[in-house]
């Protein structure tokens, strides 16, 4: 691929784009195994509430996510904005609001607010799919507004 080929600039950056919203399917099911497939083996993911803290590396990403209470969680995932930095490498930026729950419907008494975030992507093409190199998230600042 070169970045000058439209189709393929365009098909690169929609399969990030893919990646990125089934990271928030497969979290929201559950499915962790799967989740972590789509990192790098020395992949790194900070969450949102802690993106000082990264963790690496499919297994450990994979039992920081077991680890985690269960909880009914539906991410929604706006604005995503994919840059290409060549053939094999993108970065991306994506906003989510997050909406949880600790009963089995969002409508219980033990709702919580909605945390508003974001995610900064590292994607990098591995024998031709795209995977997470690194994906940092954030909770908005309120002060400025910024993720």
């Amino acid at each position: 691929m070169t970045l000058s080929n439209a189709h393929e600039r365009h098909l690169a950056e929609h399969h990030c784009e893919r990646q990125i919203r089934r990271f928030a399917l497969l979290s929201d099911a559950g499915h962790y195994e799967e989740l972590v497939s789509l990192f790098t083996l020395d992949g790194s993911f900070a969450r949102p509430s802690d993106p000082e803290h990264p963790i690496k590396g499919r297994e450990s990403i994979l039992k920081s996510f077991q680890n985690r209470p269960r909880r009914l969680t539906r991410h929604v995932v706006s604005n995503v904005v994919v840059d290409l930095v060549n053939p094999n490498e993108a970065h991306a930026i994506s906003y989510i609001v997050l909406y949880r729950g600790t009963t089995g419907a969002f409508s219980g008494p033990a709702q919580m607010a909605p945390l508003v975030g974001g995610f900064r992507d590292n994607l990098v093409r591995v024998d031709d799919t795209w995977l997470f190199k690194s994906r940092r998230g954030s909770l908005v600042n309120w002060d400025d507004g910024a993720v």
